[in-house]
Protein backbone atom coordinates (compact mmCIF):
# COMPACT_ATOMS: atom_id res chain seq x y z
CA UNK A 1 0.00 0.00 0.00
CA UNK A 2 1.37 3.32 -1.20
CA UNK A 3 2.07 6.12 1.89
CA UNK A 4 0.23 9.04 1.21
CA UNK A 5 0.85 10.83 4.17
CA UNK A 6 3.52 12.81 3.29
CA UNK A 7 2.77 14.09 0.20
CA UNK A 8 2.58 17.73 0.08
CA UNK A 9 -0.98 18.87 -0.56
CA UNK A 10 -2.03 20.70 -3.67
CA UNK A 11 -2.74 24.24 -3.29
CA UNK A 12 -3.77 24.60 -6.79
CA UNK A 13 -6.28 21.45 -5.87
CA UNK A 14 -7.72 23.20 -3.01
CA UNK A 15 -8.15 26.64 -4.47
CA UNK A 16 -10.56 24.27 -7.09
CA UNK A 17 -12.47 23.23 -4.29
CA UNK A 18 -13.50 25.83 -2.04
CA UNK A 19 -15.45 24.54 1.44
CA UNK A 20 -18.70 25.31 1.64
CA UNK A 21 -19.58 28.36 3.83
CA UNK A 22 -21.04 27.71 6.95
CA UNK A 23 -24.40 28.65 7.16
CA UNK A 24 -25.15 31.41 9.36
CA UNK A 25 -26.35 31.16 12.99
CA UNK A 26 -29.69 32.64 13.49
CA UNK A 27 -29.54 35.48 16.51
CA UNK A 28 -31.71 35.17 19.05
CA UNK A 29 -32.22 38.73 19.71
CA UNK A 30 -33.30 39.13 16.19
CA UNK A 31 -35.62 36.58 16.68
CA UNK A 32 -36.93 38.62 19.82
CA UNK A 33 -36.96 41.22 17.92
CA UNK A 34 -39.29 40.27 14.60
CA UNK A 35 -41.35 37.66 16.21
CA UNK A 36 -42.67 39.31 19.75
CA UNK A 37 -41.04 42.78 20.33
CA UNK A 38 -42.03 44.81 16.87
CA UNK A 39 -45.37 42.76 16.72
CA UNK A 40 -45.93 43.41 20.55
CA UNK A 41 -45.35 47.08 19.68
CA UNK A 42 -47.26 47.58 16.86
CA UNK A 43 -50.17 46.34 18.07
CA UNK A 44 -50.08 47.92 21.88
CA UNK A 45 -48.94 51.28 20.45
CA UNK A 46 -50.24 51.76 16.88
CA UNK A 47 -53.79 50.42 16.63
CA UNK A 48 -55.54 53.38 17.23
CA UNK A 49 -57.26 55.61 14.59
CA UNK A 50 -54.30 58.02 14.60
CA UNK A 51 -51.96 55.67 13.93
CA UNK A 52 -52.53 52.64 12.05
CA UNK A 53 -55.78 51.69 12.75
CA UNK A 54 -56.88 48.09 14.10
CA UNK A 55 -57.30 46.63 10.64
CA UNK A 56 -53.58 47.84 9.32
CA UNK A 57 -51.55 47.44 13.11
CA UNK A 58 -52.73 43.95 12.79
CA UNK A 59 -51.60 42.96 9.23
CA UNK A 60 -48.61 44.59 9.62
CA UNK A 61 -47.81 42.83 13.08
CA UNK A 62 -47.92 39.31 12.04
CA UNK A 63 -46.32 40.76 8.62
CA UNK A 64 -43.07 40.48 11.19
CA UNK A 65 -43.11 37.05 11.73
CA UNK A 66 -44.51 35.68 8.41
CA UNK A 67 -41.92 37.98 6.52
CA UNK A 68 -39.09 36.40 8.49
CA UNK A 69 -40.20 32.55 8.36
CA UNK A 70 -40.98 33.17 4.45
CA UNK A 71 -37.11 34.92 4.49
CA UNK A 72 -35.53 32.11 6.25
CA UNK A 73 -36.91 29.49 4.24
CA UNK A 74 -35.77 31.45 1.28
CA UNK A 75 -32.32 31.38 2.81
CA UNK A 76 -32.08 28.49 4.25
CA UNK A 77 -33.30 26.51 1.22
CA UNK A 78 -34.97 23.82 3.87
CA UNK A 79 -38.41 22.96 3.99
CA UNK A 80 -39.26 22.95 7.83
CA UNK A 81 -42.10 21.74 8.81
CA UNK A 82 -42.17 23.80 12.32
CA UNK A 83 -41.44 27.15 10.40
CA UNK A 84 -44.73 26.07 7.91
CA UNK A 85 -47.09 25.26 11.03
CA UNK A 86 -45.29 28.67 12.68
CA UNK A 87 -46.74 30.17 9.32
CA UNK A 88 -49.82 28.71 9.49
CA UNK A 89 -50.35 29.75 13.02
CA UNK A 90 -49.76 33.72 11.91
CA UNK A 91 -51.86 33.55 8.80
CA UNK A 92 -55.31 31.63 11.40
CA UNK A 93 -54.62 34.50 13.99
CA UNK A 94 -54.70 37.17 11.55
CA UNK A 95 -57.80 35.46 9.62
CA UNK A 96 -59.92 35.23 12.93
CA UNK A 97 -59.00 38.14 13.80
CA UNK A 98 -59.96 40.08 10.43
CA UNK A 99 -63.08 37.96 10.04
CA UNK A 100 -64.10 39.24 13.72
CA UNK A 101 -64.90 35.64 15.07
CA UNK A 102 -65.07 34.63 18.56
CA UNK A 103 -61.39 35.06 20.20
CA UNK A 104 -62.05 31.55 21.86
CA UNK A 105 -61.12 30.27 18.60
CA UNK A 106 -58.12 31.99 18.53
CA UNK A 107 -57.83 30.01 21.97
CA UNK A 108 -58.26 26.72 20.25
CA UNK A 109 -56.10 27.65 17.48
CA UNK A 110 -53.05 28.17 20.06
CA UNK A 111 -53.44 25.12 21.75
CA UNK A 112 -54.27 23.22 18.82
CA UNK A 113 -50.71 23.35 16.94
CA UNK A 114 -48.69 22.33 20.27
CA UNK A 115 -50.90 20.07 20.81
CA UNK A 116 -51.12 18.23 17.59
CA UNK A 117 -46.80 18.16 17.87
CA UNK A 118 -47.35 16.26 21.16
CA UNK A 119 -49.71 14.04 19.49
CA UNK A 120 -47.50 13.05 16.34
CA UNK A 121 -44.19 12.93 19.01
CA UNK A 122 -46.07 10.12 20.74
CA UNK A 123 -47.63 8.12 17.68
CA UNK A 124 -44.36 8.33 15.99
CA UNK A 125 -43.09 6.44 18.02
CA UNK A 126 -44.20 3.32 16.68
CA UNK A 127 -42.73 4.43 13.52
CA UNK A 128 -39.33 3.96 11.88
CA UNK A 129 -39.27 7.57 12.29
CA UNK A 130 -39.83 8.96 15.86
CA UNK A 131 -40.03 12.42 16.06
CA UNK A 132 -37.32 12.81 19.12
CA UNK A 133 -34.46 11.91 16.37
CA UNK A 134 -36.14 15.37 14.83
CA UNK A 135 -35.70 17.11 18.57
CA UNK A 136 -33.04 15.65 20.20
CA UNK A 137 -31.14 12.68 18.53
CA UNK A 138 -29.78 14.00 15.26
CA UNK A 139 -26.31 14.14 13.77
CA UNK A 140 -26.35 17.92 13.92
CA UNK A 141 -26.37 17.56 18.09
CA UNK A 142 -24.70 14.48 18.40
CA UNK A 143 -22.35 12.23 16.64
CA UNK A 144 -24.88 9.65 16.19
CA UNK A 145 -22.87 7.10 13.93
CA UNK A 146 -19.98 7.20 16.78
CA UNK A 147 -22.65 6.98 19.52
CA UNK A 148 -24.50 3.80 17.55
CA UNK A 149 -21.03 2.06 17.14
CA UNK A 150 -20.20 2.30 20.65
CA UNK A 151 -23.79 1.11 21.66
CA UNK A 152 -23.32 -1.96 19.29
CA UNK A 153 -20.25 -3.00 20.55
CA UNK A 154 -21.54 -3.02 24.54
CA UNK A 155 -24.50 -4.50 23.87
CA UNK A 156 -26.72 -1.66 24.56
CA UNK A 157 -28.71 -0.83 21.95
CA UNK A 158 -32.26 -2.33 23.50
CA UNK A 159 -31.67 -0.31 25.98
CA UNK A 160 -30.56 2.67 24.46
CA UNK A 161 -34.00 2.69 22.43
CA UNK A 162 -36.02 2.37 26.02
CA UNK A 163 -34.09 5.60 26.90
CA UNK A 164 -34.97 7.44 23.30
CA UNK A 165 -38.92 6.39 24.02
CA UNK A 166 -38.79 7.94 27.49
CA UNK A 167 -37.23 10.89 25.99
CA UNK A 168 -40.14 11.07 23.52
CA UNK A 169 -42.45 11.15 26.69
CA UNK A 170 -40.66 14.00 27.82
CA UNK A 171 -40.38 16.19 24.72
CA UNK A 172 -44.28 14.83 24.13
CA UNK A 173 -45.03 16.70 27.33
CA UNK A 174 -43.18 19.98 26.61
CA UNK A 175 -45.34 20.55 23.43
CA UNK A 176 -48.44 19.28 26.04
CA UNK A 177 -47.55 22.01 28.19
CA UNK A 178 -47.48 24.53 26.00
CA UNK A 179 -50.56 23.52 24.34
CA UNK A 180 -52.45 24.23 28.17
CA UNK A 181 -50.62 27.07 28.77
CA UNK A 182 -51.24 28.87 25.43
CA UNK A 183 -55.06 28.19 26.12
CA UNK A 184 -55.16 29.35 29.23
CA UNK A 185 -53.10 32.61 27.89
CA UNK A 186 -55.26 33.13 25.36
CA UNK A 187 -58.50 32.48 27.62
CA UNK A 188 -57.21 35.20 30.16
CA UNK A 189 -56.28 38.11 28.10
CA UNK A 190 -58.24 37.92 24.48
CA UNK A 191 -61.79 39.11 26.32
CA UNK A 192 -62.49 42.13 24.12
CA UNK A 193 -64.07 41.34 20.44
CA UNK A 194 -61.90 41.76 17.23
CA UNK A 195 -61.72 44.54 15.35
CA UNK A 196 -61.28 46.81 18.40
CA UNK A 197 -58.07 48.76 19.37
CA UNK A 198 -58.68 46.56 23.24
CA UNK A 199 -58.44 43.23 21.05
CA UNK A 200 -55.31 44.19 19.45
CA UNK A 201 -53.86 45.48 22.55
CA UNK A 202 -54.24 42.04 24.41
CA UNK A 203 -53.37 40.01 20.81
CA UNK A 204 -50.39 42.56 21.63
CA UNK A 205 -49.59 41.48 25.10
CA UNK A 206 -50.50 37.52 24.76
CA UNK A 207 -47.81 37.87 22.17
CA UNK A 208 -45.32 39.72 24.58
CA UNK A 209 -46.49 36.95 27.40
CA UNK A 210 -45.68 33.77 25.21
CA UNK A 211 -41.86 33.59 25.65
CA UNK A 212 -41.75 33.93 29.23
CA UNK A 213 -45.06 32.50 30.62
CA UNK A 214 -45.04 29.46 27.68
CA UNK A 215 -41.87 28.95 25.71
CA UNK A 216 -39.56 28.54 29.01
CA UNK A 217 -41.53 26.18 31.04
CA UNK A 218 -41.43 24.14 27.49
CA UNK A 219 -37.95 24.64 26.68
CA UNK A 220 -36.61 23.66 30.65
CA UNK A 221 -38.97 20.89 29.93
CA UNK A 222 -37.43 19.68 26.52
CA UNK A 223 -33.85 20.57 28.00
CA UNK A 224 -34.37 18.06 30.71
CA UNK A 225 -35.35 15.64 28.05
CA UNK A 226 -31.66 16.54 26.44
CA UNK A 227 -30.33 16.25 29.83
CA UNK A 228 -31.42 12.88 30.58
CA UNK A 229 -30.47 11.77 26.94
CA UNK A 230 -26.95 12.76 27.94
CA UNK A 231 -26.90 10.83 30.79
CA UNK A 232 -27.93 7.60 28.98
CA UNK A 233 -25.53 7.88 26.55
CA UNK A 234 -22.95 8.18 28.91
CA UNK A 235 -23.78 5.45 31.46
CA UNK A 236 -24.80 2.94 28.03
CA UNK A 237 -21.33 3.69 26.16
CA UNK A 238 -18.40 5.04 28.17
CA UNK A 239 -18.37 8.10 25.98
CA UNK A 240 -18.24 12.07 28.06
CA UNK A 241 -20.18 14.89 27.03
CA UNK A 242 -17.53 16.00 24.84
CA UNK A 243 -16.76 13.05 22.86
CA UNK A 244 -20.21 13.05 21.37
CA UNK A 245 -21.65 16.39 20.64
CA UNK A 246 -21.08 17.91 17.49
CA UNK A 247 -19.86 20.73 17.61
CA UNK A 248 -18.51 21.41 13.47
Amino acid sequence: MTDTSSRPSNPASEQNSPAQPAKKRESLWGNLLINIIIPTLILSKLSGEDYLGTRLALIVALAFPLLYGLKDLLVRREFNAFSALGAISILLTGGISLLELDPQYIAIKEAAIPGLIGLATLLSMKTRFPLVRTFLYNDKVLKTDVIADRLHNAGNSTAFDRALTNASYLVAASFFLSSFLNYVLAKWLLISPPGTEAFNAELGKMTALSFPVIALPATIVMAGALMYLFRRIRQLTGLDFEEVINAG
